[in-house]
């Protein structure tokens, strides 16, 4: 919701809004001078003549209830996100099962750093514009634009990137073929390039026949754009040529681990030469980038152990994240991994268990539900019994979720990770909940301790 809320700020729009918690982007709202309300309640929404909610909040939430029953017209929040698409002529789109936020803030970090007046909506914190959003002047619209419920079909995009097609958010698509299905209409719906995976099956397939200007991204000369010479070294430093066609266009150096991310790369360079960046600037964003917030990102270091946490929540995600993580030496890798919705780990079960079997040693949190009540029943203890040598704590499954319980089982996780993690190891957290927390909590425990 922020970055939208920055870009109706900058339009004139006078904002209100609610939150559960106190956060540093809630923070960051109030000093634009948009006044915010600590929970929800109906006499918040007094005086809207528009009312937008994120797909997060539950049909009984007493805010959301109001807002129905007050005449006011209401939109989820990709509904507004599409309006915003249509203001710009070159609004760029970024999708894709994996990859949305990273390869979005390659783009936008490439932009920014070459002196582009972007505006731009990202799914996570890119540091150097100071969060998920910018508003700028330019028409340019960088745009991390999601599947999940066909959200992204609400988009107006003038350059669509599909980075990948994979089976996800089952719940709501049932099949793979539904999930190509409909990035093959979030590809009808561009209006000037369409940028592709050509190294992915799925993704080909759901593009094939397609009428529209199209350039593809992959792993080697079959497409348009590819790299070659790459060299890994210690783990976080990625280098290669960056191939056009059969001519090497220049050096590209990223200080993110994994062919994921020179894919992702990839794709962030075909859309800037595209808007006419100049290759050598491209070069410099690229660079720059360290990744975004809660991608591989390293957050401390402590008694030898360095602890880094990770967005990764689907199977293919886990397994490019586990693997780049093996590959670095580290003396053992511990991954805390958070499950998130009750759906995805129900039907994705035995790939989950053989992702988390590639570390040394795989870590579970309960189950985090968030939009969904758990009449799958699925536990964690069904994805740990998979798992050779899984740890995770027994749970009381007649319990209804809390904070309280949430913590407690934090707090076991983090007292079994600082008595048994050993100097030169890996710990990495795992999810796109909040089981960054544990991260920190571990590191402050091992501050201070003897």
């Amino acid at each position: 919701m922020y970055p939208l809320a920055q870009i109706l700020h900058s339009q004139g729009y006078y904002l209100t809004g609610s939150d559960n918690n106190e956060t540093e982007t809630l923070e960051a709202v109030r000093r634009l001078g948009i006044p915010v309300f600590i929970g929800q309640a109906a006499g918040n929404i007094a005086g809207a003549d528009l009312i937008v909610h994120t797909a997060a909040i539950m049909e009984d939430n007493p805010e959301l209830m109001a807002a129905r029953a007050s005449g006011v017209p209401v939109l989820e929040r990709a509904d507004l996100l599409g309006i915003v698409t249509s203001w710009f002529s070159k609004a760029v789109c970024i999708s894709g099962t994996h990859g949305k936020t990273t390869a979005t803030s390659m783009t936008a970090q490439i932009l920014y750093t070459a002196g582009i007046d972007l505006s731009a909506y990202i799914g996570g914190k890119l540091p150097c514009i100071g969060g998920s959003g910018i508003a700028g002047s330019s028409d340019i619209f960088v745009c991390e634009s999601c599947e999940f419920q066909d959200h992204y079909l609400k988009l107006y995009p003038d350059i669509s990137v599909i980075l990948n097609i994979d089976a996800d958010h089952l719940d709501y698509f049932g099949t793979l073929e539904n999930i190509k299905s409909s990035f093959r209409k979030f590809a009808e719906k561009t209006s000037k390039l369409l940028i592709v995976n050509g190294s992915d099956p799925n993704t080909t397939e759901a593009i094939s026949g397609l009428d529209k200007d199209i350039i593809t991204f992959g792993k080697d000369s079959s497409c348009d754009y590819y790299p070659e010479n790459i060299v890994h070294e210690n783990g976080m430093l990625t280098e290669y040529d960056l191939m056009h066609k059969g001519s090497c266009l220049g050096r590209i150096t990223l200080h993110v681990a994994g062919i994921h991310n020179i894919l992702n790369s990839l794709a962030a360079a075909a859309v800037c030469l595209y808007l006419g960046i100049d290759f050598d600037k491209i070069q410099t964003g690229l660079s720059e980038f360290g990744g975004a917030k809660r991608r591989f990102e390293k957050l401390g270091y402590e008694k030898g152990i360095t602890v880094v946490d990770d967005y990764a929540h689907h199977p293919t995600e886990l397994e490019a994240t586990l693997t780049a993580a093996m590959e670095m030496n580290y003396h053992a890798v511990w991954a805390v991994f958070q499950p998130f919705t009750f759906s995805r780990t129900k039907l994705l079960l035995d790939d989950f268990a053989r992702v988390l079997s590639i570390p040394d040693h795989a870590v579970l949190t309960d189950i985090m539900g968030s939009r969904e009540k758990n009449t799958y029943g699925i536990f964690t203890r069904h994805l740990a019994e998979k798992i050779p040598g899984c740890i995770w704590f027994p749970q009381d499954e007649t319990a209804e979720w809390d904070d309280e319980r949430k913590y407690a089982n934090f707090q076991q996780i983090t007292d079994y990770i600082c008595e048994n993690a050993q100097e030169g190891d890996l710990v990495i957290t795992l999810g796109c909940g909040d089981a960054y927390k544990i991260a920190k909590m571990v590191l402050k425990q091992l501050s201070e301790e003897d």
